[in-house]
């Protein structure tokens, strides 16, 4: 089905040719439709073409009143102030325009025009590291752009960039080859996928602290192990072998963890440091001799006029280093030359820490000198803030321990688990529902939490106010659905989700029914933007725009008769569907009963 067109699309379209008919020396003048207070929309453009006219703005908008055709969509318009034109819209065009978003499967969401292809590079997780609370944001937001421009038509490459390379593990696979006994994992098919994920990380934990405890304590296992990471580097099978078991063990933990976060990563798509060592001496070699970069020092560097350091020195970006070593810089600007030549990327989505900023504004900027970045494709930092306690400060244990992300995911569990066993009890929920309804409302607390805030600030991470029923959560949103869902199932025979456009409106249903409009172009937004955060206050406004509606207008027993029983059925059924599926690009479930 075609897109459906917008109530303000529509409006700004018969403003626009009353425009050309009424003052055609004005050109193609764009009449700044917004929504406004006063009423349903408000057009301000009379102002600045006065000027551009040296004519009297409300003189201007009077014959633009003229010229609008009588017709079914503005009920009202008329001059305020200086020249504004407030436009009411009719309660038949309302219900038409989401009637018409009703009987569409995307409801009335049109595709992109030109969709290109997408790079997201999102949870970067560590080999042989536990995941922590910093690890959240990057896997919440990244999920959520990944479904949004999905959605909305994008090609999208999925790419963790998981820290599987370095010089820790070198330290790791000599004590393995020392202990061989130590990474053996015994597959118990009755185990889920959590159980074996804490398991593969019990011994990845009790392994990192007996290899660092004997390169802390033994020179010559230091040496050794400084020797092995050569062997890495150089490709040698016995210990290639020995790191792939590491990296097999760790994803088993990291699947678990995403798991747990109801989010779905494909081996495919993991591609870490290691995946770019071929390509290292050729980046570096393809710099030097554009000159892109230059040696100094020893060290291959990439100098800005803008970078300095405290000493007002150029700070560099080194991308090899004096012993010929590869930094960070060549892994990335590799991943740069791979995800554009190979993959034919568009854009490059980062979504990574801010703190990173720095080093990517400069990566960013050596890949267009050299030409890997241009016109044609973008790369684009994601940068999101820090997740701080109740205090404001970095999120620690009490005993200033970084804290594990399963412990955080289970206490949200545990905690809307406990709401939904007291709020449910006149459902006839067993314990395997409310334990499974637990864990959407808590993981759905968590994420909501994380992505109703911009993504470039820091927000403060309290579980009483996140699984709270009251206030900007997902648990308020989860139950507004439900609620719907409720309604619907208790409808007789008969009494069906059907339009009545012929029915006058209540100002609920008609605050209820323009909020359900902007549904399209909010995610059109949010897409562009990258911008979870926008469609995550679109969804609170709408639950709250319902919650007003269920207050004033009843349904099932509405005073004007079965017409009205079913518009008001069609505006909750339509009102649980732009939920669930704005929810779903959020990546969060909505339970039918809570």
């Amino acid at each position: 089905m075609a897109s459906v067109p917008s109530l303000a699309a529509t409006v700004h379209q018969r403003l626009a040719d009353a425009l050309s008919a009424a003052l055609p020396e004005a050109g193609a003048a764009d009449p700044l439709l917004r929504r406004s207070d006063r009423a349903d929309f408000q057009a301000n453009g009379m102002l600045a073409l006065a000027k551009t006219l040296k004519g009297n703005p409300r003189e201007l908008a009077a014959k633009v009143v003229e010229s609008l055709p009588a017709g079914d969509v503005i009920a009202d318009i008329e001059v305020s102030g200086p020249g504004f034109l407030n436009i009411t819209v009719s309660d038949e065009a309302i219900v038409k325009t989401l009637a018409a978003r009703a009987a569409d499967a995307r409801l009335g969401v049109p595709r992109t025009e030109n969709p290109g292809t997408t790079v997201v590079d999102y949870a970067q997780p560590n080999v042989a590291k536990e995941m922590h609370v910093g690890h959240l944001r990057s896997a919440v937001i990244g999920d959520a752009v990944v479904r949004i421009l999905e959605f909305a038509g994008e090609k999208v490459v999925r790419r963790h960039h998981i820290g599987d390379w370095g010089t820790q593990f070198g330290m790791l696979i000599q004590y393995l080859i020392e202990h061989p006994h130590e990474l053996d994992h015994k597959a118990d098919p009755t185990q889920d996928q959590a159980a074996s994920g804490e398991e593969a990380m019990s011994n990845l934990n009790r392994l990192y602290k007996a290899a660092r405890a004997l390169f802390d304590s033994d020179e010559e296992f230091k040496e050794r192990s400084r020797r092995r990471v050569v062997d890495l580097q150089a490709g040698d099978e016995e210990t290639l072998a020995l790191w792939r078991k590491f990296v097999d063990e760790s994803k088993l933990y990291f699947y678990s963890v995403f798991d747990k976060l109801d989010m779905e990563i494909r081996d495919p798509d993991v591609v870490g440091e290691s995946g770019y060592n071929d390509m290292l001496a050729e980046t570096c070699r393809l710099l030097e001799e554009s000159g892109v970069a230059v040696r100094s020092e020893g060290a291959l560097c990439v100098f800005f006029d803008d970078v300095k350091g405290p000493d007002g020195k150029p700070v560099p970006l080194i991308v090899q280093k004096s012993d010929g070593g590869f930094g960070y810089a060549a892994t990335d600007l590799s991943a740069i030359r791979d995800r554009v030549r190979n993959l034919q990327a568009d854009s490059l989505v980062y979504v990574v820490d801010a703190r990173q900023s720095l080093h990517f504004k400069m990566v960013f900027e050596t890949a267009r000198r050299i030409g890997w970045l241009g016109e044609k494709t973008h790369a684009y930092q994601l940068a999101f803030g820090t997740v701080l306690g109740k205090d404001g400060k970095p999120f620690k244990t009490r005993e200033g321990e970084t804290v594990r992300l399963v412990d955080l995911l289970d206490e949200a569990i545990d905690r809307a688990t406990a709401v939904v066993r007291e709020k449910s009890e006149n459902l006839g929920l067993t314990e395997e529902e409310i334990a499974e309804r637990g864990a959407q409302v808590g993981i759905g607390a968590v994420k909501y939490a994380d992505l109703s805030t911009s993504a470039a600030r820091d927000y403060k991470f309290d579980l009483d106010q996140m699984v709270s029923l009251n206030g900007d959560t997902s648990v308020y949103l989860q139950y507004a659905y439900a609620r719907i869902q409720s309604i619907l199932r208790r409808a007789e025979a008969g009494q069906k989700p059907v339009a009545h456009p012929e029915l006058p409106l209540a100002p609920a249903e008609r605050a209820l029914g323009l909020h359900l409009d902007q549904f399209a172009e909010t995610l059109k937004e949010v897409a562009a933007g990258y911008e979870p955060h926008k469609l995550a206050a679109y969804l609170y406004q709408l639950a709250s725009h319902y919650t007003t509606f269920y207050d004033k207008c009843p349904v099932l027993k509405a005073e004007g008769g079965p017409a009205q029983v079913e518009n008001r059925l069609f505006l909750c059924d339509l009102t649980a569907r732009t939920l669930h599926q704005g929810m779903s690009l959020l990546g969060i479930r909505t339970p039918e009963r809570l």
